[in-house]
């Protein structure tokens, strides 16, 4: 196995330099949509008593793809995030998260058998 040359080694640590940087501004932005992504889940949860569906998927995605940008710029992992990598599939809900809150009878309601 052949070792890169002194001057390819350098020019390639400024490459990956140049793109944490472009990255660290991405994870900058994507930090507030994440925000906005979790206020905006909070009001839904308040008037509908549940979670948005699509919020749920968004906001998983976009922590995955927060974690992509945390372990390129670590060094953990040499595969850059999106663009240049799929945008992350969201999970599913873990637990009863994603669920509607059970129904409750009314006071003067008799419970059916």
């Amino acid at each position: 196995m052949s070792e890169p040359r002194d001057g390819q080694h350098s020019e390639t640590l400024l490459l990956r330099i140049l793109w944490m940087v472009i990255f660290v501004i991405v994870w900058q932005v994507a930090e507030l949509v994440l925000v906005a992504v979790v206020l905006l889940q909070l009001g839904h949860r308040l008037i509908y008593a549940a979670p948005n569906a699509g919020l749920l998927g968004f906001g998983d995605s976009l922590s995955q793809y927060l974690a992509q940008i945390g372990r390129f710029g670590t060094f953990n992992t040499e595969r850059k995030p999106w663009p240049f990598a799929d945008w992350p599939a969201p999970r599913p809900v873990d637990g009863d998260a994603g669920q509607p809150p059970p129904a409750v009878p009314a006071a003067d309601e008799a419970p059916r058998p």
